[in-house]
């Protein structure tokens, strides 16, 4: 199978920083489903085109157990359509090959890796099953223009009818970052079909390919039952999650309640109290509206749920939402009904594709920035660049900072010893380190800070959230 990814544009060779492989060179990668080839066949300033070629080794599918499943079955592992899964397998290659270029990361060209760019996107032979629209109702709602052409059966033969197969063309001003993770997922969509054995941390890699753009995706519900197999407990688990984060309270019929689903629905059964997501953004509204701020942005606003009560309250004259999804983003302005509003009502708010890592002066001197639940999404070796972007860069006179409290998890019953709250946290916080962190920048700074509990208070562990209020002192 090969895949083409083309930007045209000023220096278009840049997508080699933005892919992190060198358009000079032939790569080769040695992947469990065979052999990976990345390279250019054009790369000049005007255009560049990288392709990912997949060459596949049906007989290491068979010696891999990793793909066996259960069972012996020996004749199985011979006789089987695993090989033809290629669009797994392609998903497979993508997120191996291009795993850092995924994350959004560029240090050499870190502007243009979080901005949208001109791309087109040629899938070769793509095994499709279900209608002939199937990759317009999944690529179309993400920004991108398609074109999909069946394929003959046989060109010799063109009474035998199309194949299962389709060239397909995907046109459109998106960043890399969400265009190679859309190809991650909705690859194996297409097919409905893996060629490995699904387990439960599918569900994982499955929330974070798609965070930003798969809660609010109209075909959500195909999305996450192909991409899981159909299997009954994972997909449970995947719409709790995705109702939490599109904000609607939802929980599975069947499998784990996760602490991000008791967020949203609430303590327990019975139990009138609010949920703590609701909580949470009721704390914030109430500090913005302690520091009397008017001009505020919310960095990493995701489905726009803080930004409709800003919006609601006259008191804000200018709200800023950023978020390096523009999938997020289009599921937020649809959220806030902008194209509904009046033109005095639009030139309040701001949508900014942007990432909370990179320095965006259209940020810049706000009375106050909100970061809600974000930093534990970061890794922490790119803490350093936020405190520049935010608190050097951005200088707000306030900043606003929300994280979990790791020693709060053991309270939630169905969370394994060990485990984080969300499958994209990459790390949770004790008090202690999150008080460290936060002193830290403030006295780097030149901002003093105070931490607030937010939630029911344990007297042993402390609150499920913490926070911490940063007001400049020059301010």
């Amino acid at each position: 199978m090969l895949v083409t990814l083309t930007y045209t544009g000023p220096s278009a060779t840049d997508l080699g920083f933005l892919l992190h492989k060198n358009p000079e060179t032939a790569h080769v990668f040695d992947l469990s489903v065979g052999r990976a080839h990345v390279f250019y066949p054009v790369a000049d300033d005007a255009q560049c085109t990288a392709a990912l070629m997949l060459e596949i080794d049906p007989i290491e599918l068979v010696r891999s157990k990793r793909f066996r499943g259960s069972g012996d079955g020996t004749l199985a592992h011979y006789v089987n359509d695993r090989p033809y899964a290629s669009g797994s397998m392609m998903a497979t290659a993508v997120g191996a090959v291009f795993r850092t270029a995924m994350t959004g990361r560029s240090d050499a060209r870190p502007d243009l890796a979080a901005n949208p760019m001109p791309l087109a996107i040629e899938l070769s032979a793509v095994p499709v099953r279900g209608p002939v629209d199937l990759a317009a109702r999944l690529f179309e709602p993400l920004g991108w223009q398609v074109t999909a052409t069946e394929l003959p059966l046989d060109d010799a033969f063109p009474e035998w009818g199309p194949s299962p197969y389709q060239a397909i063309r995907l046109e459109g001003t998106v960043r890399l970052a969400d265009a190679l993770r859309h190809l991650y997922v909705l690859l194996p969509v297409l097919d409905d079909a893996k060629h490995y054995w699904v387990s439960d941390d599918e569900v994982g890699k499955l929330l974070r390919a798609g965070e930003g753009w798969l809660a609010g995706h109209p075909e959500r519900e195909l999305i996450t039952q192909r991409y899981l197999k159909h299997q009954r407990s994972y997909i449970d688990d995947a719409a709790t999650r995705l109702a939490e984060a599109d904000g609607v309270p939802a929980l599975a019929a069947e499998g784990p309640v996760t602490p991000e689903a008791a967020d949203a629905a609430g303590p327990a059964a019975g139990d009138d109290r609010a949920p703590l997501n609701r909580v949470r953004a009721e704390v914030v509204l109430g500090i913005l509206r302690e520091l009397g701020a008017r001009r505020v942005a919310d960095l990493g606003c995701g489905p726009g749920a803080l930004l409709r009560p800003l919006l609601d309250d006259r008191a804000y004259v200018e709200i800023v939402g950023t978020d390096v999804s523009a999938g997020a983003l289009a599921v937020a302005a649809e959220r806030l009904q902008l194209g509904r509003l009046s033109d005095a009502q639009q030139g309040r708010v701001r949508l900014l594709q942007s990432s909370v890592t990179y320095q965006d002066d259209r940020i810049a001197g706000l009375d106050a920035v909100v970061l809600m639940e974000v930093i534990e999404h970061i890794d922490p070796e790119r803490h350093a660049a936020v405190e520049r972007a935010v608190f050097v860069a951005a200088r707000p006179a306030a900043v606003i900072v929300t994280t979990p409290n790791r020693e709060y998890n053991e309270l939630y019953p169905s969370l394994s010893a060990g485990a984080m709250r969300h499958p994209d946290h990459r790390f949770e916080w004790s008090r202690g380190e999150f008080r460290s962190w936060a002193t830290g920048v403030a006295g780097r700074t030149g901002y003093s800070v105070e931490f607030r509990d937010v939630g029911d208070v344990d007297e042993r562990r402390g609150s499920p959230t913490q926070l911490a209020l940063f007001r400049r002192e020059d301010a």
